[in-house]
């Protein structure tokens, strides 16, 4: 049974996403402030987190950064909130959110984004106990620790950038379309908009070298060592 921590200050939303989740067979936390969620998060073990940006207390995006700089398990973070504008949806993604759900919102999509982000983390953890890094070049991936290593530095990434990069590196030389890259990082294709995808790339090529992610304009990405 997997444990999901449900933090926004609208009791409302957090009774009505219990009913859908719980008949899913997931346990549910809830908090109605960041600092409740946050000392959730420190003492219980839990699979995923459900975060409204406008809390009291401790807001939506200070509690994302806590959870990626204090975690060390990782937490698929999905973000549901009243913010609608694009600096928002790509904010909340840089600071490591997985997903972001705008209010208002159908339940059965938040209970089937959840499914989603769980199941591609057993699968992710499958695969990282098969194989612990790709190398590529000059580039290493280390695929348990999700961090990019290069000239003999660790670097870190967020959830976001790692599964694009990953996808990149799987395949050098091969070219990857905006949809396949959307759908690796973030399951769904809505999810997330062109300029999104700019962001992750621009972030990524500063860590790895402008040289490695090339552009194929029309059609998307590759990766070069």
């Amino acid at each position: 049974m997997a444990n999901i921590l449900i933090a926004d200050d609208e009791k409302e939303i957090v009774r009505l996403l219990r009913i859908y989740l719980e008949s899913e067979d997931i346990q549910v936390f809830e908090a109605n402030d960041g600092k409740e969620a946050m000392e959730i998060l420190d003492h219980e073990e839990i699979d995923l987190a459900l975060i409204d940006i406008m809390m009291p207390k401790i807001d939506g995006y200070q509690l994302i950064k806590h959870i990626r700089e204090q975690k060390s398990k990782y937490i698929p973070i999905i973000v549901i909130s009243a913010k609608v504008t694009l600096s928002d949806r790509v904010l909340g993604i840089d600071l490591g959110a997985d997903d972001y759900i705008t209010k208002p919102f159908e339940p059965l999509e938040v209970a089937a984004k959840v499914k989603a982000q769980l199941r591609r983390l057993n699968v992710s953890q499958i695969g990282n106990e098969e194989k612990s890094e790709i190398t590529v070049g000059d580039v290493s991936l280390n695929l348990i620790e999700c961090t990019l290593q290069k000239d003999g530095k660790s670097i870190p990434l967020t959830k976001a950038e790692f599964m694009v990069l990953q996808l990149l590196m799987s395949s050098p030389k091969r070219v990857f379309t905006k949809e396949q890259i959307y759908e690796s990082a973030w399951y769904d294709a809505d999810a997330v908009d062109d300029n999104t995808i700019r962001v992750i790339i621009s972030r990524l090529r500063d860590k790895v070298g402008s040289e490695h992610i090339k552009t194929i304009r029309g059609l998307g990405y590759r990766y070069e060592e």
